[in-house]
């Protein structure tokens, strides 16, 4: 269920890193910008009564931001693309109830290189002597500790080799750092070490922008990475 509609696009989080990024993307696909919602205009837009709605909306904001959005959506519904981290059980059953009345995407990291390190950690699932250990950095401006990303790769580890305790990921900020993500596998005899490294933003607000277009022909759902990326 795909369409090769040019879309146009709101942005929740458009005065923000990832924000920008993905208005620089959708010009560059030919996508309208229709709506940028920033914390300036935020309140006003959902106070309004004559709002503008786009074929989709992407967002890279904040928790209690995205939490509010998704109560105007539940008045207004529209596809929504998001990859906001930090979120609490609450705030994803909000979004899963939401998906019932209109499509819904998230993922803590959008690209495709992510998804394809999720799928390689199946190869684990018949052996038992390894010991476990997930590292990430980035940027010295991100919030929540450890990343979305690290919290999946950490579950999907736990999933694979039969919940087993698995430490914690490691954390670290500093810099300008996009995003690196490692895990080890340890044994007796040896390591093994799958690390992804993002060498830009765009990367995100591409795979983004890609999920708003495999997901807006769908009237509702609940959609991951793992749902419209073929791995």
């Amino acid at each position: 269920m795909k369409t090769s509609k040019k879309l146009t696009v709101g942005i929740l989080g458009s005065s923000g890193r990832m924000g920008q990024e993905v208005k620089s993307h959708c010009e560059l696909m030919g996508y309208t910008v229709l709506i940028e919602l920033s914390s300036k205009n935020f309140s006003q837009y959902l106070k309004s009564k004559d709002a503008k709605s786009p074929d989709v909306w992407i967002d890279f904001s904040k928790p209690q931001v995205l939490d509010a959005f998704v109560d105007f959506l539940m008045k207004s519904p529209a596809p929504l693309v998001s990859g906001t981290t930090g979120l609490t059980d609450a705030q994803f059953s909000k979004l899963k109830k939401l998906s019932k009345k209109c499509p819904v995407f998230w993922a803590p990291n959008m690209s495709v290189g992510v998804a394809l390190v999720t799928k390689m950690l199946e190869a684990f699932e018949s052996y038992s002597e390894f010991d476990f250990q997930i590292d990430e950095a980035h940027h010295k401006h991100k919030k929540d500790k450890p990343s979305g990303t690290a919290i999946l790769l950490q579950n999907k580890l736990l999933d694979v080799v039969g919940r087993r305790n698995i430490p914690e990921p490691l954390s670290t900020r500093g810099g300008g750092i996009y995003g690196v993500h490692r895990v080890q596998a340890m044994s007796d005899e040896e390591v093994i070490s799958i690390e992804h490294t993002a060498l830009n933003r765009r990367v995100f607000a591409k795979g983004a922008v890609w999920a708003g277009q495999q997901i807006f022909n769908y009237k509702s759902g609940y959609f991951e990475m793992k749902d419209i990326l073929k791995v």
